[in-house]
């Protein structure tokens, strides 16, 4: 067994200005534009129209997406002068883990649609930075791939995030999987019991599933493959079919999470959750934590944004378990104002895809160094030096 190699400390803002500054001026560049607008421009430019689109699109007319970014508008920053700010600490803990910052890759599945290795170079990057990357349910590669890409390139976590579907037997059997390849949390998606009406998806007639694509952990399933007249490798087409049949489950109630618990012994978190009763009822169920997310708009055109949604679930957990933000996140002020409304970390999605597209595992580091020293900065200069002292008199409500 080789080696694991050495995890490269996260640098401070002020150190990451100077590799870039440093770069820039030997004749080098980052593998990603620093610019976020021309960082997504360039995966436009890499990737094909479908698959741009169905990364970047949303339900119906995308006003959901368009209100998670509008949101953070809403929430300023209040600076405070003349605050020692030599020495900062972004670190986090979660379920018994130190996190070097309060960062999480999240889930986002069929990353083989934006680079040759997919999820393992998104894994590779986290572990290497010492953070959690969830692997999505409808991802390219396996769980097993995923767990022996982390633990080859350092120490960060990883976990699982489920779509919880039809047949219960593959439902335990994917648990199970992700436990024994020691994934250290479950991530349940309470919101996609079905596919929104997209209709950048629609216009193009592409949706990966049907494709065969994004659908690595159930040809590997040993509980999915038993229900299949052949192997999916000799009959992809009839796996296909099986695998649409048991995707979609709107039967789901609260009463059903006991079930999870009965088939893994993971931190469970609740994602998808905007309303405070149903924090409550998370809470009553006996869950982990909640991530208070919409799906980044994928899901119902016209919801709440869910930085306008944090406060209220914040404050109905009452510090009871972890809350943490999901949705729009794109600079350090972003991460800032979350955490002073109270969310414990953010969890990333279209950002470091970007960065995927375009560079692979290095692309994913450069995006989520560049977003973790413009956080660093942002404490600094607004007088603050620890991410767990935030709170909302940080900010000022601007309406």
């Amino acid at each position: 067994m080789s080696e694991k190699s050495p995890i490269s400390p996260i640098p401070s803002g002020m150190q990451r200005q100077q590799q870039v500054y440093t770069l820039g001026l030997t004749g080098g560049a980052l593998s990603v534009p620093v610019s976020l607008s021309l960082l997504e421009q360039k995966a436009k430019d890499v990737l094909s129209a479908p698959a741009f689109d169905y990364v970047a699109g949303g339900a119906g007319g995308e006003s959901t997406i368009r209100a998670n970014g509008e949101a953070f508008y809403r929430w300023r920053i209040v600076p405070r002068m003349l605050r020692d700010v030599s020495k900062r600490d972004l670190s986090v803990e979660l379920f018994g883990e130190q996190l070097p910052a309060p960062v999480i890759l999240g889930p986002v599945g069929v990353q083989g649609i934006l680079h040759a290795e997919g999820e393992l170079a998104s894994a590779r990057a986290a572990a290497a930075l010492g953070l959690p990357f969830t692997l999505s349910t409808a991802a390219s590669r396996s769980i097993e791939e995923v767990a022996r890409a982390v633990g080859s390139a350092g120490k960060g976590a990883h976990w699982f995030q489920l779509y919880w579907g039809k047949n219960p037997d593959l439902t335990a059997s994917m648990l199970q999987r992700a436990e024994r390849a020691g994934y250290k949390a479950l991530v349940v998606t309470l919101d996609t019991g079905m596919l929104a009406w997209r209709e950048r998806d629609l216009q193009h007639a592409y949706l990966p599933f049907i494709l065969g694509q994004g659908l690595g952990n159930y040809f590997s399933d040993p509980v999915f493959r038993a229900l299949l007249p052949e192997p999916p490798e000799q009959n992809p087409a009839a796996a296909i079919q099986v695998w649409s049949s048991l995707f979609s489950n709107t039967t789901l109630t609260w009463r059903d999470i006991p079930f999870l618990r009965k088939h893994t012994a993971l931190p469970i978190l609740l994602k998808g959750i905007l309303h405070p009763d149903d924090a409550n009822h998370a809470m009553d169920a006996g869950v982990d934590g909640v991530i208070v997310s919409n799906h980044g708009g994928r899901q119902v055109d016209g919801a709440i944004a869910t930085l306008e949604a944090l406060p209220a679930v914040v404050r109905e957990v009452n510090g009871r378990i972890p809350v943490l933000f999901d949705g729009g996140v794109r600079r350090g002020a972003d991460v800032f104002k979350a955490l002073a409304l109270g969310a414990r970390a953010v969890l990333l999605g279209r950002l470091y895809t970007w960065g995927l597209a375009v560079a692979g595992e290095q692309g994913v580091r450069d995006v989520v160094l560049n977003l973790v020293a413009d956080l660093d900065l942002t404490m600094a200069l607004s007088g603050h030096t620890s991410c767990r002292a935030l709170d909302s008199s940080a900010l000022c409500d601007s309406r």
